[in-house]
């Protein structure tokens, strides 16, 4: 398997690019989000997956790892190819679609262009516990949570078990109390809200 490839980017559009990885070209399929990623880069390197179908093979390129983790999840989902979930990437930015699925969003989700109505609620329920587990260290998914003190803390509960929306909403309240806390203080008074 081809984890990724590091090289020059001899040909970019905003569906494919080429990599010459000394001397092999490399034809990967991107995303629009990855595209807007390399565009101005001369070089660089992307995660990689090899979908191998008996029609062909298709080598996906991605900027970020947990754009190819939140492919991998996508496509993991009954009625959701490989091309649809790169529709998907390339309509939304990952971290809106983790957000679209934690939410339950499935109207969202709808407006991209290959998801239905039965698709969207199908990838919703399949993944809304999987989803909160594909971040970047950039993404925010909950709203009102803008600094890393913030994120800190509701990553802290999550990794203590406790449900998302339960930390959220535990967070809130401490938030609406004193702003000013340092991020273990934050954690207290969460789980006293809990």
């Amino acid at each position: 398997m081809i984890a990724f490839v590091r090289g020059k980017f001899l040909r970019k559009t905003p569906a494919q690019v080429i990599v010459d990885v000394n001397g092999v070209g490399y034809d990967l399929q991107i995303s629009l989000h990855t595209y807007s990623a390399i565009s101005q880069a001369d070089s660089g390197q992307l995660f990689t997956f090899l979908h191998i179908t008996e029609n062909g093979q298709t080598l996906y390129g991605f900027y970020e790892q947990n754009e190819k983790d939140l492919f991998l999840q996508l496509i993991s989902v009954s009625g959701v190819g490989a091309a649809t979930a790169r529709m998907m990437l390339s309509g939304m930015k990952p971290d809106e679609i983790i957000k679209a699925i934690l939410q339950g969003n499935a109207r969202q989700l709808e407006g991209i262009k290959g998801i239905g109505k039965k698709t969207a609620e199908r990838l919703i329920l399949e993944l809304k516990d999987k989803a909160g587990k594909i971040q970047s260290g950039s993404t925010v998914i909950m709203k009102g949570i803008h600094n890393t003190i913030e994120q800190d803390a509701l990553n802290a509960l999550i990794s203590l078990g406790i449900a998302r929306n339960t930390a959220e909403a535990a967070l809130r309240k401490v938030y609406q109390s004193d702003n000013n806390l340092a991020v273990e203080e934050i954690i207290k008074q969460a789980l006293k809200n809990l």
